[in-house]
């Protein structure tokens, strides 16, 4: 049986901020879901080739041929992604690019419902990111009802040499005695978002099993 929503995660850190959340959101609609980790496999950005033109199928020979099938049996996406250098990771924006393959004449995406999400250090490039990413899902004329944002942490925290790197981001965001620990680190769990997120995938889980004709939208179109 297909999966009536995916979620995919842009993040290649193991069991990361980004992960949990949609991982949250996929057991909380209630729906037959899966999880895709695009570090875990290879989707390579689009060749821009257009030898997808006649029938929608692209034709770069990497892992995206097998998860074209199941979005497009998918009823809903939730796609998040992180922001390394204040843009969108590269892993989701090969994503992202790789989806034209099922737009032109066609469509194949049209309607589907959609669900964004970004972590950052900074709300301000959160918000840009997102902005970005919505407008991919217009042009796809999916159905993008929400776009979420999570608190991200500098990775100076835990890479071993935050304390005496020179590029070190620990003392710019917490001050100049900070030192470098896990502790600092914030959760997902603790952040608002968690309990929007969870609230939000329930709805379109009550949606997509046809207990409800209300689907929440929080995303204008001109986002």
């Amino acid at each position: 049986m297909s999966p009536k929503i995916i979620g995919i995660s842009g993040s290649p850190i193991p069991n990361s901020n980004t992960d949990r959340l949609i991982i949250q959101m996929l057991k909380s609609s209630g729906v037959d879901y899966e999880f895709v980790k695009l570090s875990h496999i290879n989707v390579r950005p689009c060749r821009a080739c257009k030898a997808c033109v006649t029938d929608n199928l692209c034709k770069v020979l990497d892992d995206f041929q097998e998860l074209a099938p199941k979005v497009k049996e998918s009823q809903a996406l939730i796609i998040g992604g992180y922001t390394p250098y204040e843009m969108l990771d590269a892993y989701t924006k090969s994503f992202l690019e790789r989806l034209w393959s099922m737009r032109h004449v066609r469509g194949l995406n049209q309607g589907r419902i959609v669900v964004t999400v970004v972590s950052s250090l900074s709300s301000q490039t959160a918000a840009t990111v997102l902005k970005s990413m919505a407008a991919e899902i217009n042009k796809e004329k999916m159905n993008h009802v929400a776009q979420l944002g999570i608190v991200g942490n500098v990775p100076c925290l835990t890479c071993g040499s935050g304390d005496n790197c020179d590029f070190s981001g620990v003392q710019k965001k917490f001050g100049p005695d900070a030192k470098a620990s896990a502790d600092l680190c914030s959760a997902v769990e603790t952040q608002q978002v968690w309990e929007e997120a969870s609230g939000l995938a329930k709805m379109i889980g009550q949606y997509i099993r046809g207990e409800s004709v209300i689907l929440p939208k929080v995303v204008s179109e001109n986002n």
